[in-house]
């Protein structure tokens, strides 16, 4: 069943809108997921969708019947929206018609460490990241080269914030996300064997110069700041990405994008590409 909606006063429309303030998200435990590609991923991840507004009207094209389709027969409740109405649910600029609310997934790092098995990992550290768009981007690239597990590290923004979900473009639904203390995951990488990278523009090795093949956690901090003394001081190895201009360092997401695909670049060329990493 269907239930249409035409007013914006509603109170399914009301809470809906509630969900783009972190208070009302760490409340319920639900957040807001909006877009199609988006919302497929987050099915093919196993995401529990409860809720989904719809503006046929806002289609774009993309088969939103079947995606609709399927996710009824899980279990979620569809509301038919009129465009005025799912405008104040939105919050993109070009809306495609489809925004989902669904359960906060389990990031916690008992869950992680319990089911690790990577013989040769690959990790993705993300330490006090401030922004969303640069949160997002980094997640995204995450996914692109198949890390084992992307952890954010004492979060500043949270990570169900809807401009997380719309910068990762849904990643954040395709791959192991982790939650973490710093020092309760230095002591599980230094028990594990796993190096751990620090990238800053103060090391003097360069990153392309450093053997990034073997068990290894890259390692980036905010742009302002940099990774914090605990990281600094006790990371195996320093590496920085040159800098030949004015500018004395990168956007955070895209230093990180291009420390994850050198990696990748190693592992590929030393035949360390197939198993090792997700796909």
């Amino acid at each position: 069943m269907v239930i249409e909606i035409t007013s914006i006063q509603n109170p399914k429309v009301k809470f809906a809108v509630g969900l783009a303030d972190r208070r009302d998200r760490d409340r319920s435990g639900l957040f807001l997921i909006e877009g199609f590609r988006e919302i497929t991923r987050a099915l093919q991840g196993g995401v529990a969708i409860e809720q989904v507004f719809f503006a046929e009207s806002l289609f774009l094209g993309h088969n939103e019947p079947a995606l609709l389709d399927e996710i009824q027969k899980r279990g979620a409740t569809l509301f038919s929206c009129k465009e005025s109405v799912f405008r104040k649910i939105s919050y993109r600029d070009r809306p495609d018609g489809l925004v989902a609310i669904a359960r906060q997934m389990n990031t916690s790092f008992e869950n992680f460490c319990e089911a690790f098995s990577s013989e040769n990992p690959f990790l993705l550290v993300a330490e006090g990241i401030e922004k969303p768009g640069n949160l997002g981007t980094i997640l995204r690239s995450c996914d692109a080269v198949g890390v084992d597990a992307a952890i954010i590290c004492d979060r500043c923004t949270d990570l169900f914030n809807p401009n997380v979900v719309r910068a990762s473009v849904g990643t954040l639904f395709t791959q192991p996300i982790v939650e973490a203390k710093g020092q309760e995951l230095l002591a599980w990488c230094k028990s594990k064997g796993i190096q751990v990278v620090a990238a800053t523009p103060q090391a003097e090795r360069e990153f392309t110069e450093t053997d990034l093949s073997g068990p290894l956690a890259i390692l980036v901090g905010t742009e302002q700041l940099g990774l914090s003394k605990l990281w600094m001081e006790s990371a195996d190895i320093q590496v920085s990405i040159p800098m030949r201009g004015a500018a004395d360092s990168l956007n955070v997401a895209t230093a990180t994008t291009l420390l994850l695909y050198e990696v990748l670049r190693q592992r590929k060329q030393k035949g360390l590409h197939g198993d090792s990493l997700r796909r």
